[in-house]
């Protein structure tokens, strides 16, 4: 269960009242917002060792313990782009260009322009949950779905029926990073630039990573491990801003405390992967404040709780977690929430 009816009741009572995002943020104690270059740099020296480790046990691992080696290694990856998310906040650094230039290099592997994704995310965190506006995650609405066509709609309904949400963000990645003609003149150079990073880092990466161990070797190294950290980035996303109680609204009805303090998810997940994952899953104080670093979340989330706690949306991971979402949010309504296929078929 992701909130009770008094959770729902207090997040209404925040719609109607003046309260404003920068009240919420004074009740979080100010060691919430310290950079700690110490930590901050062990997180970068932990996650080097482990995805050094996780490419060390694909070299020596027999075939039957591949996939194993394949959900280590892509998961500690996640770790990378975790990291880059706090640069990309300017959380990480206090100099901007060390923020760009780790940014960089963390998302190289990943073939993940920085500043592209950077200001994407940077717009979904503006206007988290807004009808037409909220870039990481958004629900279909039925005229869209009816706009497709019926090979459009088959493969949607395929999507979601058949749980392949764990291939949504390769999708977001291709689509939205690569093109700096989408974004605006100002942020075209700097996209242009991280996108020539990496396709450099691609271009001397794949072949070498080719020549030396065949075309086998590119699937083993690299793109299996970058499915997997694909699955990590879908399920994250899909989780942390999807629920049959969260609602998307429109503009003029959009409230900025409600849609950053009720209007994400805070998702226990193994112990394992949080660690590895430095701690993405606590997500609700990120959305609160993009100043607050990865190594400081858990504080902000336990304030958040004592001061916040009905108004939080919480949860723990789970396969019948993750087929609850996927079975029953698929088209949503303003007026009336997410719709099952089931529902909209039968036109109820």
């Amino acid at each position: 269960m992701i909130t009770s009816i008094d959770g729902q009741k207090q997040a209404e009572d925040l719609i109607n009242s003046n309260l404003k995002l920068k009240d919420i943020i004074k009740t979080l104690p100010k060691e919430c917002f310290v950079q700690n270059q110490r930590k901050a740099w062990a997180g970068v020296i932990m996650s080097v060792l482990i995805v050094s480790l996780g490419y060390f046990s694909l070299t020596i691992a027999p075939w039957f313990l591949l996939p194993l080696a394949w959900i280590f290694t892509g998961t500690a990856l996640t770790g990378f782009f975790v990291l880059a998310h706090d640069c990309g906040h300017r959380s990480f650094a206090k100099r901007r260009w060390v923020n760009d230039l780790v940014g960089h290099l963390l998302l190289m592997p990943l073939i993940y322009p920085f500043h592209s994704w950077r200001i994407k995310h940077n717009h979904h965190h503006l206007h988290t949950n807004k009808l037409g506006e909220d870039n990481a995650w958004h629900p279909i609405s039925p005229e869209n779905y009816d706009s497709w066509g019926q090979i459009g709609q088959w493969s949607f309904k395929g999507f979601m029926r058949n749980h392949l949400w764990w291939v949504g963000s390769i999708g977001h990645w291709a689509i939205l990073h690569f093109d700096w003609r989408k974004f605006q003149e100002k942020d075209q150079s700097s996209v242009r630039f991280s996108v020539a990073v990496v396709a450099l880092f691609a271009a001397i990466a794949f072949p070498l990573l080719i020549a030396t161990t065949g075309i086998w070797g590119l699937i083993k190294f690299w793109l299996l491990p970058w499915m997997v950290f694909h699955f990590w980035m879908s399920t994250f996303t899909l989780v942390h801003h999807t629920a049959p109680e969260i609602p998307f609204v429109a503009e003029p009805q959009w409230n900025e405390v409600t849609a950053q303090l009720s209007g994400s998810v805070h998702c226990d997940y193994p112990h394992w992967v949080e660690f590895l994952c430095h701690d993405i899953n606590v997500h609700i104080p990120h959305h609160i404040s993009t100043a607050i670093p990865s190594y400081n979340l858990r504080l902000a989330h336990r304030s958040l709780q004592q001061n916040w706690g009905t108004s939080l949306r919480e949860c723990r991971f789970s396969w019948s977690l993750m087929k609850h979402i996927t079975d029953q949010c698929h088209l949503y309504e303003p007026d009336r929430g997410y719709l099952s296929f089931n529902d909209y078929d039968a036109g109820l």
